[in-house]
């Protein structure tokens, strides 16, 4: 008769609890077949009683508090029941599992045939696997739908245990066999357990920096990411490991910057890394900026300057983006003006920008690098004021080189070279009592959509200057400003962002007489802004004025 894999025993007088972590097959309620896996077992079972229908049933401790599981991990469990080797899940999935968190990464372990292994699963899921690494048997299955990412890869070592205490952090060194369900089957060699209790990064091993430099990185991001705490120990080893950075892939490198810079606090990712000495290596243009004075309305050293304006950024994501209540009066009266352009912001800034990020990094990203340039711009007055002149020129050009150095995507740092230089440009235009049209045109001419990232920014900016509750006057200002900008930009584009044409090159060549080349742009460009500023509004005043300009 046919055997039938269990989810729970259906028995009343059989023991199992000699047969912990492993399979058993049962005829009625008897064992006839123990094995590591389910067709061993099976095998087993199968010659001690052939008519016989079995059960097939893993085992686990008694008493074992249930584990939140993920749904796709019940739905691969027909492929693992057939397989006749181990399978673990291993790592942050078991990890989150503890804290009650969801994870978007699954990593399995077996003791060899893992690419095999991805490409089964893959099939059975419809989706297609690729091979990561053949010498080390790793493969992947990407979910895009579900934005998850399964990894299969043989034991780094001969056996579980050497596998998990190779790794990274002792929190970390957790396994679960893939047919468990509660907490006392995980495999906990380094006690890692006890570190989620007491909320700490420990390191597995004292070598463990230097076989993986990358891992400084991931502990800093792991701490703010949990709110848990380094150990002395582990602190003292990232700041030992840190110019080892220098020699390892940047790709990897920045991967985990990224990652951190996209947490809720990216001020901390930034006080983080300079704390632990990584600054220097990982971000150097952002190091230079350490101790460099400059005078008031400012009340700190450009760099905590540039913390203090991601804290703040980070704040007018959560009042403006997201609706959070706003603590400071400053960000209500924001709140209010703005909040008829939230749902066209966040389509903003949930856009994909080429190398896996988003619209919400790349703001992040050009509010830490806003102030590059002044570490090579400053300049004392005879009176002792400081200066900083050309400083946001210098730094797009400074930024570029520094994220071009992280290997970002040409998108990515096009969109933050251009926050960077124009991150001054709503303080100036709210110097004059009135935005004109024009002043509004030139804006998103020279910036395009990326000045809807200067606009909060230029927020974020000012709070971290003004950070003890004055410079109101200029915050009225510069809030008007901001919010007319916004408001042209998605309530009145064709009128004053980016006019509908009235005449292309062609008109020009064939009515003007205009010969191909710059001068059919320069005339067209000088059009548009008059269109924009309310100048000219039809096609013969847009003729005219080409006739005008071109004989200039």
């Amino acid at each position: 008769m046919p055997s039938q894999i269990n989810k729970e025993p259906n028995l009343t007088n059989a023991d199992l609890s000699p047969f912990v972590g492993r399979w058993v097959a049962l005829s009625g309620d008897q064992v006839v077949g123990v094995g590591e896996t389910a067709p061993a077992a099976e095998r087993l079972g199968r010659r001690n009683r052939i008519r016989d229908q079995l059960s097939i049933y893993y085992v686990e401790p008694a008493g074992g508090v249930p584990l939140p599981l993920p749904p796709l991990l019940d739905k691969l469990q027909p492929i693992f029941a057939r397989l006749d080797q181990p399978v673990y899940l291993v790592g942050g999935a078991v990890r989150d599992m503890l804290l009650g968190r969801s994870s978007k990464d699954l990593d399995f372990v077996l003791p060899s045939g893992a690419v095999q292994l991805a490409f089964k699963v893959a099939d059975f899921l419809g989706q297609p696997a690729y091979v990561l690494d053949r010498q080390r048997d790793a493969g992947r299955i990407v979910l895009q739908r579900e934005d998850t990412t399964l990894d299969f890869t043989r034991f780094r070592g001969d056996d579980l245990e050497a596998d998990l205490r190779d790794r990274d952090f002792c929190l970390n060194t957790l396994a679960l066999p893939v047919a468990a369900k509660s907490r006392a089957s995980i495999v906990d060699p380094c006690r890692g357990i006890e570190d989620i209790e007491k909320r700490r990064i420990r390191l597995t091993h004292s070598s463990a920096l230097k076989d993986d430099p990358v891992r400084t990185l991931r502990a800093i991001r792991l701490a703010l990411e949990l709110d848990f705490n380094l150990t002395a120990e582990t602190a003292a080893a990232i700041k030992e490991a840190a110019p080892l950075l220098e020699n390892v892939s940047m790709e990897r490198a920045r991967d985990e910057l990224l990652k951190m810079f996209q947490l809720p606090e990216p001020g901390r990712s930034l006080s983080s890394l300079a704390e632990l000495e990584l600054l220097p290596i990982i971000l150097p243009e952002i190091n230079a900026l350490a101790g460099v004075q400059q005078s008031a309305p400012h009340h700190e050293p450009v760099l905590d300057h540039v913390q203090s304006t991601l804290r703040w950024l980070a704040t007018v994501e959560r009042v403006i983006l997201y609706g959070q209540p706003a603590a400071d009066p400053r960000l209500e009266v924001a709140q209010a003006h703005l909040t008829n352009f939230v749902p066209s912001l966040n389509q903003h800034f949930e856009r994909r920008v080429d190398g896996g990020l988003d619209g919400y990094l790349i703001l992040r990203l050009g509010a830490l690098f806003h102030d590059v340039g002044k570490a090579s711009t400053q300049e004392v007055d005879p009176d002792g004021h400081i200066r900083f002149y050309g400083h946001d020129k210098i730094g797009a050009t400074t930024v570029g080189r520094a994220l071009s150095w992280l290997k970002l995507s040409k998108e990515a740092i096009y969109g933050v070279k251009s926050i960077v230089a124009g991150h001054m440009r709503p303080l100036f235009l709210s110097q004059n009592p009135s935005l004109s049209r024009r002043a509004i045109y030139r804006f998103y001419r020279d910036h395009g959509a990326y000045g809807l990232d200067i606009c909060l920014l230029s927020l974020a900016d000012h709070l971290a200057i003004y950070d003890r509750m004055d410079g109101n006057l200029e915050w009225d200002r510069l809030l008007n400003v901001v919010d007319q900008l916004i408001g042209h930009y998605f309530l009145h584009h064709e009128d004053s962002v980016r006019p509908n044409p009235l005449i292309d090159g062609q008109d020009l060549i064939d009515i003007l007489q205009v010969e191909p080349g710059p001068e059919i742009g320069r005339l067209l460009r000088l059009i548009e802004e008059a269109q924009a500023a309310g100048e000219i509004t039809t096609r013969d005043q847009a003729l005219a004025l080409a006739r005008q300009f071109n004989k200039s």
